[in-house]
């Protein structure tokens, strides 16, 4: 139990300083696409198959690919959580994001969250029915996100250890505690856990702080976008664990995952400005 528990643990660390390494290169639209890639929660699915059975993780990923509209519920809850303390020229002139504001925007998020996936694991789903939620939140997330500025990061600061530390070991207890409690809830309930943005949660807020609120939104506006990835993975786990089993089953899902993040993205930003020409003026 305890090297099982050591592997979730490095696993994670591991996984979650590589994507920060990789996103402190590139700007604020790119990492918030690499925040949609499987990473937390192919985590969180493959140790739940170990730990119980392909089977249970199978089942579990059905609520999971639902789940994500309560991803996109965590998003929108930061986001007007953030508003409520910061106007839009505020959020472009912080260099730094406050931990009042990061508090109460990750307050706000994580409630939507739990109580969007309360309601969820109300219903009986199966994966078409599960892929309508996501579906109809990425697009309502398309255009309530539109008006959102494209900020870029003029003064990059580098990472610290510490900066690094707090992402990796926040991502590495949010996988044991999920996949902990799979072992004491219904399939639906661990699914809709692991839903949960495990690595994109506490890069969101390091954003934040680092950067201000302007770089956050960014990341929150093309989130969406990424998002279809996290579908595509979870629908390939419902499919491939049951027959391929959990190595075979994540390795194929997670380059069903790649393709459609190195083919899809260019296709939902040109839905985003079909969405932002259909928009009414405001006056």
């Amino acid at each position: 139990m305890t090297t099982l528990l050591l592997i979730k643990i490095a696993v994670s660390i591991a996984t979650v300083i590589s994507l920060s390494l990789i996103a402190e290169h590139v700007n604020p639209r790119i990492a918030g696409l690499l925040s949609g890639y499987p990473l937390g929660t192919a985590i969180a699915l493959f140790f739940i198959g170990y730990e119980i059975s392909p089977e249970f993780a199978a089942e579990g990923a059905v609520y999971t690919l639902a789940g994500f509209a309560s991803t996109l519920m965590l998003t929108t809850g930061y986001l007007f959580g953030l508003n409520r303390l910061t106007t839009a020229q505020e959020q472009q002139q912080q260099e730094t994001g406050s931990w009042i504001a990061i508090a109460l925007a990750g307050t706000s998020g994580i409630a939507l969250f739990l109580i969007s996936g309360l309601a969820i694991d109300q219903l009986q789903l199966n994966l078409i029915t599960a892929a309508c939620l996501p579906t109809l939140a990425i697009l309502a997330c398309l255009w309530l996100y539109r008006h959102i500025p494209e900020t870029q990061v003029t003064k990059r600061v580098t990472m610290s250890v510490s900066v690094l530390l707090f992402r990796a070991v926040t991502a590495a207890l949010i996988v044991v505690l999920i996949t902990g409690a799979a072992h004491l809830v219904p399939s639906s309930t661990a699914g809709i856990l692991a839903a949960f943005p495990i690595s994109m949660f506490p890069f969101l807020i390091l954003m934040h702080r680092t950067y201000g609120p302007g770089k956050a939104l960014t990341v929150i506006k093309h989130y969406p976008t990424g998002l279809g990835s996290l579908m595509v993975y979870a629908t390939g786990v419902a499919w491939f664990y049951p027959s391929l089993g959990l190595l075979w089953g994540t390795l194929l899902s997670l380059g069903l995952a790649t393709v459609y993040l190195a083919i899809a993205p260019p296709y939902m930003d040109r839905l985003r400005q079909l969405l932002i020409s259909k928009a009414p003026i405001e006056s």
